[in-house]
């Protein structure tokens, strides 16, 4: 039977191909509105790395002065560590694994002579970062425990850069100018670009930035004095020159702990605490401020990376769909009001308030389906023009599987919706009082 309703609806569509084309459109554009935006908003507040999501920790402890601090305010303290407290961190033994890194940029001299002089960005990290991320290797590995205590010369490419530089084939063992020496290519990242961009929200390339270009070791960073790229706060007076810079109060570096499971959070608190407690006995950390941990989903919440203005663009948007919806309401109660002599004819003949009423829900749901497919299509129109505007929301304007079939639920349900009303009017039709009229 419902093959049959469905068959009738798809006829009804012709019937009145004006109104119907403009039902569909009023549909098609609401939903795309809301699934355009819904879908920016569902990627930017996805979780990055669900696998371990709840296994990896940033710690944060205020550093700042007692001079204008007011306990009662919101805690605006930088949440990045100096350097003293992340070497502290990377020799604790907390954890399974420990890492600390910071955003760098630098000049690389081709040896192509058909190649500039270009600036290139990237990260200046510890060893652990890349078990830890699980970061995907197209060639090579990561450098050596030997390489990274040396703070040697030696970097991870990008797939992009690596290309750019020596074509399509595997450059491991080969030598880039980069910070005005020679620097052993030792591996080659597939493309990873974990969204939103967790592990570097402060720094510099936004939450869903581009992808590094250059990995070099943490160790290999501060013996070239290379500056940090990106946001970096100090908090009184620090003596002139690099080492003077790594001994301040200067928050810089970003660090990540890693668990074995979720449960080792507590003993991490309990180090994080003692550990700050031993600080103000040297006589730091005067604010005396909670210390937090954040796993990767409370970090995101913390560093608001999905903003109020987004998720109130998301509710403006199914205002839209709603407004939509009231005007589909209207226009399938004239579609239906000019059909009551067909559904008293029907009745007359045997068919039930039901039976009408499973008939024209069908057809709602042909005109939803209708509209679920053009919607699609103008979805796909409004990300894509939403993507040209910044390489940051070209990463973030992307539709997974997930919202697909969202699309369609939304479209059919929408049209369901809009439909009770005109169906429940169609079938309250009295068969006489038509038959009379005929």
């Amino acid at each position: 039977m419902f093959s049959y309703y469905f068959m009738l609806g798809v006829r009804s569509l012709r019937r009145n191909p004006a109104l119907t084309a403009l039902m569909v459109l009023t549909l098609a554009i609401g939903v795309a509105a809301s699934v355009a935006t819904l879908t920016i908003l569902h990627v930017m507040s996805s979780n990055p790395i669900p696998q371990k999501s709840e296994r990896l920790f940033v710690p944060k402890i205020d550093n700042g002065p007692l001079n204008g601090f007011n306990p009662q305010a919101e805690d605006r303290s930088d949440p990045q560590s100096t350097y003293t407290d992340a070497i502290n961190f990377l020799k604790s033994g907390q954890g399974e694994r420990r890492a600390v890194l910071y955003g760098v940029s630098a000049p690389l001299e081709p040896e192509r002579k058909d190649l500039p002089v270009m600036a290139v960005k990237g990260m200046a990290l510890t060893r652990d970062f890349f078990p830890m991320m699980e970061v995907p290797f197209l060639h090579g590995q990561p450098w050596s425990e030997a390489d990274e205590r040396a703070g040697a010369d030696v970097v991870v490419l990008s797939q992009a850069l690596a290309e750019k530089l020596f074509g399509a084939v595997d450059p491991v063992g080969k030598r880039i100018r980069l910070l005005e020496a020679q620097f052993q290519v030792v591996g080659v990242l597939k493309p990873w670009r974990p969204v939103p961009k967790f592990y570097k929200l402060i720094g510099g390339g936004g939450s869903f930035g581009v992808e590094e270009e250059i990995i070099i070791p943490f160790a290999t960073a501060l013996r070239h004095e290379t500056n940090p790229e990106g946001s970096f706060s100090c908090r009184g007076r620090a003596e002139p020159g690099w080492q003077g810079f790594l001994d301040s109060e200067c928050t810089w570096l970003q660090v990540f702990f890693e668990t074995k499971s979720s449960a080792g959070r507590a003993e991490l608190q309990d180090y994080l605490d003692n550990y700050a407690a031993e600080q103000r006995k040297l006589g730091r950390l005067k604010r005396k401020q909670p210390n937090r941990l954040f796993d990767v989903m409370q970090w995101l919440e913390f560093r608001k990376v999905v903003g109020n203005d987004s998720r109130l663009s998301a509710w403006l948007a199914f205002g839209f769909l709603l407004l939509c919806l009231v005007n589909t309401v209207g226009l399938l109660l004239a579609k239906f009001s000019v059909r009551a002599s067909e559904v008293g004819i029907r009745r007359a003949l045997g068919a039930s308030r039901r039976d009408i009423f499973r008939q024209f829900l069908t057809e709602t749901a042909v005109i939803g389906l209708a509209g679920g497919l053009l919607g699609l299509v103008l979805a796909f129109g409004a990300l894509a023009l939403i993507g040209m505007q910044s390489k940051e929301l070209k990463v973030a304007a992307h539709m997974d599987w997930q919202m697909l079939g969202l699309t369609f639920l939304m479209s059919l349900a929408a049209a369901m919706l809009a439909g009770l009303l005109p169906t429940w009017r169609a079938c309250q039709v009295t068969p006489a009082i038509q038959l009379k009229s005929q």
